[in-house]
């Protein structure tokens, strides 16, 4: 993955502004039938929303509680087809949800809406079916919950994704197909010829020029900047969400859960071994471009979390955290949390498209419905081909015979057997490059953090190829270090001197970039 501004100096059948998942997966499946696509993102890959998320790839238990199901069946038919085309991308998790004595919601309805939520999914069988746990049986299972007032309760299966690297694969895979995808190339402006949009004005972040980038069809896939203009405004509404990242909990599943104070469901995920808590619902105005955790929102996740938990969390546990901006349509419920999710396309007076909403799980669809409005409009007949391919980087031979050469591999190298489970989902079949680099320098294979699952070798070889241009981009999406570990402006210096040659960085250039990255 090569970033080439240059490149985008041509004419184009679709330009699509916004590198997040909806951009992603509209630039994949434009390129894979045909298209000439160009990509580009004002900032990082899944900068904003797009790595803000809670890591899930999910039917949304919690929306059958507004009757909403057919966004359910949509994302739980996606869930079925990703656990399948991208094994490395998107793996199971299975959540626990406990029922207390004060519970909002008793066994009899939880059964009823697992029971639903397991037909909406096809009958899915092992390991996504639900299934119900005495006090014992439960406990067990979560040792670390309260057991006062603990009746039993229900596991069930959805999966996990690491979202910054499900968006960087895509753009991975749309590059393979011919598309130009270039990330911090500023959209200063669209442009039009007589009334219609005929391309953008596009900056270079990096080397400063401008380019005139000429497209037949035009996408935004801007997320929260959609609201930007008034017509933004006017079809989106904005809800913040917050998650911190704690410490690890003895677990390998996620637990749902239901904040007393205000009914809100949130999740206590593990996550390249920490915990996830989050996350937050409420309606946001404020600067679309700095999005921050506030000091009550923290206080608010560890007083939902410390009911449930026997031994209670403090700010003093609190790993990392970070905030993003869900896009939704307009609506005038009272609370976003009520707000559905589905998504839906605009398409203004001038013919530019606009993504509007939607779910991390189910943008494969929505995008391919982009697509052929894309394709109506410029007379091609190609149909979506994403649907049920396997991912750019997904082994070809079976996946648990390949995992298990991977780690048998590794275990010559002398990578721990989590790093190396962790080094499979994050690159894939490209995890032979990173054994390659450990060949030649052995001693490339030790955890850059004792405590996390990460590598030298790893940390090189995302430098090298997944077209970083900041260190940030490389600690926060990348590898994302520095919301899972607290790292200092030495440690900083260390990693940037390390990947300096790599980056060609020099003296002046290291200082800024670790400036950038202190909070």
């Amino acid at each position: 993955m090569k970033r080439d501004f240059s490149a985008l100096d041509g004419e184009f059948d679709l330009l699509v502004c916004g590198g997040g998942i909806y951009g992603a997966w509209t630039a994949y499946d434009a390129a894979l039938r045909g298209l000439k696509v160009a990509l580009v993102e004002q900032g990082d890959w899944a900068g904003a929303t797009s790595s803000a998320s809670s890591k899930l790839i999910h039917g949304g238990l919690r929306y059958l509680e507004t009757y909403d199901f057919k966004l359910v069946r949509k994302a739980l038919r996606e869930r079925r087809m990703l656990l399948q085309a991208a094994p490395h991308r998107v793996w199971p998790l299975r959540f626990g949800v406990p029922v207390y004595a004060d519970s909002r919601n008793g066994t009899l309805l939880l059964k009823a809406g697992l029971t639903l939520y397991d037909t909406l999914a096809g009958f899915p069988g092992e390991p996504m079916c639900h299934h119900h746990h005495g006090h014992e049986a439960f406990s067990a299972h979560f040792p670390f919950l309260n057991e006062a007032g603990l009746r039993g309760g229900f596991t069930y299966g959805d999966a996990q994704t690491d979202d910054a690297r499900l968006v960087l694969e895509l753009v991975a895979g749309a590059l393979q197909h011919g598309a130009v995808c270039v990330n911090y190339a500023r959209l200063v402006a669209w442009d039009e010829t007589h009334g219609a949009v005929s391309g953008a004005t596009v900056q270079d972040a990096v080397g400063g020029t401008a380019l005139h980038v000429r497209a037949r069809q035009c996408v935004s896939t801007a997320g929260q900047w959609t609201t930007a203009t008034e017509q933004g405004r006017a079809w989106c509404r904005l809800s913040k969400g917050v998650h911190l990242v704690m410490p690890a909990l003895n677990t390998q599943e996620a637990i749902l859960l239901t904040a007393r104070e205000d009914g809100r469901v949130f999740f206590v995920i593990p996550w390249y071994g920490r915990t996830l808590l989050g996350t937050t619902d409420t309606d946001y105005r404020g600067d679309i471009a700095h999005v921050t955790v506030e000091a009550a929102e923290v206080t608010y996740l560890l007083a939902a979390a410390n009911r449930y938990l026997k031994t209670a969390w403090t700010q003093a546990d609190v790993v990392g955290s970070y905030a993003g901006v869900r896009v939704m349509k307009q609506s005038d419920a009272d609370h976003p949390s009520a707000v559905s999710r589905d998504w839906e396309l605009k398409t203004a007076r001038n013919g530019l498209h606009h993504a509007i909403g939607g779910k991390l799980t189910s943008a494969r669809e929505d995008a391919a419905v982009i697509v052929d409005a894309v394709c109506a409009q410029l007379g091609a007949a190609t149909a979506c081909a994403t649907n049920g391919r396997d991912f750019p980087w997904k082994p070809q031979q079976d996946f648990i015979a390949w995992s298990e050469e991977v780690s048998a591999t590794a275990r010559r190298f002398g990578i721990d057997a989590e790093s190396t489970r962790w080094l499979a989902r994050r690159h894939g079949v490209r995890i032979a490059q990173v054994f390659r680099i450990i060949e030649e320098t052995p001693q490339l294979a030790v955890r850059i953090v004792s405590a996390l699952p990460f590598i030298y070798a790893d940390l090189l070889l995302s430098a090298r190829d997944e077209m970083v241009v900041h260190l940030s981009d490389l600690l926060r999406r990348r590898m994302p270090l520095l919301i899972l570990a607290k790292i200092d402006a030495d440690e900083l210096r260390h990693f940037a001197e390390l990947l300096a040659p790599v980056l060609d960085w020099d003296a002046d250039r290291i200082d800024r970039e670790v400036e950038a990255c202190l909070p």
